[in-house]
């Protein structure tokens, strides 16, 4: 290394740590809780949810002026009192994934050791659903049907429009930072000393920059499908690459089951009737590519759902049909616009953007690397035309912190498993458990493993750090009936 190359390295260090800190403010008043939204799923009997809201400042080195509510919800523990470990915050990811419902849907997931020691508390970060929702409007023509198979300088000419349309939001308020004091917040409020938290995806992006921050208040910490301490466009171009790994595994997969979905016996017979599919959504009255895409983006992450698409590529060769091959849920709906419209807000105000020749360039070398690559995910591309550009990074991580749980499944496309390990270089002591053999995003409280399960519930009960790192066999590619 250079003696320039290290003085740029220094000066970066610092200033990831001279992050100036919010002036002191008056205590967190405590919640009051009551009655739910109708978006909030009542949990099975007796369990029972509550909601409030919380006020905080839209800066919190600013106290004193405007405020925004941050949703809240709470499904409290089912066990008695000496069961009880106190309040288990959880956020479900994306930057934009709404989390208020999550405390009842990822409860009932949970380890029942875990239900009974822990209230459950969701909430919903700023910029999403109840809380101060972000809204971008057109975004660009991004929800336009059929969507378009953009490039070059109309998809640099998408990217400025989608910026334009996002300038009327809190730009640099809605950030990853500004919700981790949000999370201080919330703890104070409920009169936690320490904060104990489950982050999956971009979870674990938040509770990383939560040590950061607070690394003396830092509980039991679970970062599950961990996001790497990376820019965010880095990222999104490290999950693309993983994408197109992932469909290559999904054709050799498909080929290995000729009679079954009848794509052909080779990966290369079964991409060529992938790209057939994907060619037939440019057609007159189709939805067009980039929502084939969307779908694809999807499906890769959770391998549950490579049957239904294998499925949807025969039945759309077969008869020309879609059906097997749309999102669940409208892409336009007002959730989904929220949903994207926080999701490059956030990623914009944590850090430095991509240049447009940068974009290009990738974007170049990913066409390189494979036809027709799934690059839904790039989304921090919009920020290299943001009107608001950070002063600094968001912290991630704390050798002050105690020792944190980060949980990687082997082979997750959306969040590499090389993210943990990059990630627990900034917290020493931290522990990874990986599932072997696994090709899904999300993996405590979903996969079903109990090597990985509990593990991880022996840590949220006792505190218990295992000694080393730990490796749990996982299922392997999906069967096929």
């Amino acid at each position: 290394m250079t003696f320039l190359s290290r003085c740029a390295v220094l000066l970066t260090a610092t200033a990831l740590l001279s992050v100036p800190a919010p002036a002191s403010a008056a205590p967190q008043p405590a919640l009051r809780f009551g009655p739910c939204p109708d978006t909030v799923p009542a949990p099975p009997a007796p369990d029972r949810v509550e909601c409030a809201t919380l006020s905080v400042p839209l800066d919190h080195r600013r106290p004193d002026g405007p405020r925004i509510g941050i949703a809240v919800s709470r499904v409290p523990a089912s066990g008695s009192p000496a069961e009880r470990r106190g309040a288990l915050l959880v956020n479900p990811g994306g930057p934009g994934g709404s989390g208020l419902p999550y405390a009842v849907t990822k409860r009932a997931k949970l380890p029942e050791s875990v239900r009974r020691a822990y209230d459950v508390i969701g909430f919903d970060p700023r910029g999403v659903g109840a809380s101060a929702p972000a809204d971008c409007g057109a975004m660009g023509g991004l929800f336009e049907s059929p969507a378009p198979d953009l490039e070059g300088r109309a998809y640099l000419a998408s990217l400025k429009a989608l910026a334009d349309d996002c300038a009327g939001n809190a730009l640099p308020h809605l950030s990853t930072e500004e919700t981790a004091y949000d999370m201080d917040a919330i703890r104070a409020a409920l009169r936690e000393p320490a904060l104990n938290f489950l982050g999956v995806s971009y979870g674990s992006y938040l509770g990383a920059a939560y040590t950061a921050l607070f690394p003396h208040r830092t509980g039991r910490m679970v970062l599950d499908s961990v996001v790497g301490p990376w820019d965010w466009y880095d990222f999104d171009v490290i999950q693309a690459r993983a994408l197109l790994r992932q469909r290559e595994t999904f054709f050799e997969w498909a080929a290995a089951h000729p009679q079954r979905f009848g794509l052909g016996d080779a990966a290369a017979e079964v991409r060529q009737a992938y790209l057939r599919v994907r060619d037939g959504f440019s057609a007159p009255g189709e939805d067009g590519p980039g929502s084939f895409d969307r779908v694809v983006y999807r499906a890769l992450g959770r391998t549950e759902r490579w049957t239904p698409l294998a499925d949807g590529l025969r039945a759309h060769l077969r008869d020309g049909t879609t059906e097997g091959l749309r999102l669940p849920a409208p892409f336009d709906s007002p959730a989904s616009r929220n949903y994207e419209a926080a999701n490059r807000v956030v990623k914009c105000a944590d850090g430095p953007a991509p240049t447009p020749a940068r974009i290009l360039a990738d974007r170049h070398h990913l066409h390189g690397l494979a036809p027709a690559p799934v690059l839904t995910g790039m989304e921090a591309a919009a920020c290299a035309y943001w009107h608001h550009r950070p002063a600094h990074r968001t912290p991630l991580g704390s050798p002050d912190a105690p020792p944190l749980l980060l949980v990687a499944s082997a082979h997750d496309p959306v969040t590499p498993a090389e993210g943990a390990h990059a990630l627990r270089r900034l917290l020493p002591g931290s522990r990874i458990v990986t599932l072997d053999d696994d090709y899904s995003h999300g993996v405590f409280a979903s996969r079903g493993n109990a090597c990985v399960d509990g593990t991880v519930a022996a840590y949220l009960l006792d505190g218990d750090v295992p000694a080393a790192d730990v490796r749990c066999a996982g299922p392997g590619l999906p069967a096929v009936n």
